[in-house]
């Protein structure tokens, strides 16, 4: 009997393991970016975001959050507004994308604490973003709240962001789940990155 429960531990710690971790991988550096376009928010006023056009203009920095008005995703958008001008002064653009409804991202995008009419949040309702990027898509569960009160009725993607150079080639994917960087981590990662292409 002894020798059997090695194994039998080994196969539990194995399957442990397996659910712990994401089916998939995010998209890593030095592969190609997908296109997408996507309904998005700037400063509550809805318009038609285009990874293609805003490449155009430089590099892009495509940062991908479970949810509007939650901690997380509140310090990070706040992170970022805070520091808007500085990634205008390297040249690039930042897209906030999330499962949330436009219309939260109308007044997520507009809250002062938070985007601050600064950069513009994209509606990926239904996922095929995230997932064209690799990325872990989980349903919400029931009777969640965001941090103002109000259900939260989407399905949330993982915190990834990544840096797209106009080639739409990816420079750095920066994961919470794999490197254990906190949300604002995140704004100065990428920040980092952008400068550095601006001095080369």
């Amino acid at each position: 009997m002894k020798k059997f429960l090695p194994r039998a531990f080994l196969a539990t710690a194995l399957l442990s393991t397996a659910l712990a971790l994401p089916a998939i991988a995010a998209l890593k550096q030095g592969e190609k970016a997908p296109d997408f376009d996507a309904q998005a928010s700037l400063a509550g006023k809805e318009f038609k975001f285009s990874l293609k056009d805003a490449l155009k203009k430089g590099p892009v920095v495509v940062y991908f959050y479970p949810s509007a008005y939650t901690q997380g995703c509140n310090i990070q958008a706040h992170t970022f507004a805070e520091n808007k001008e500085k990634f205008d002064a390297a040249g690039a653009t930042i897209i906030g994308v999330s499962q949330d409804s436009i219309a939260r991202l109308n007044q997520f995008s507009a809250d002062p604490e938070y985007c601050a009419g600064k950069f513009p949040v994209a509606s990926d309702a239904d996922g095929s973003i995230a997932k064209s990027y690799n990325l872990s898509v989980r349903e919400g569960r029931p009777g969640m709240k965001d941090s103002k009160g109000n259900d939260i009725d989407h399905g949330f993607t993982e915190r990834t962001t990544f840096v797209i150079n106009p080639d739409h080639q990816i420079l750095a994917t920066l994961s919470s789940a794999d490197d254990k960087i906190t949300p604002a981590d995140h704004v100065d990662k990428s920040l980092a990155i952008v400068e550095g292409l601006k001095k080369k």
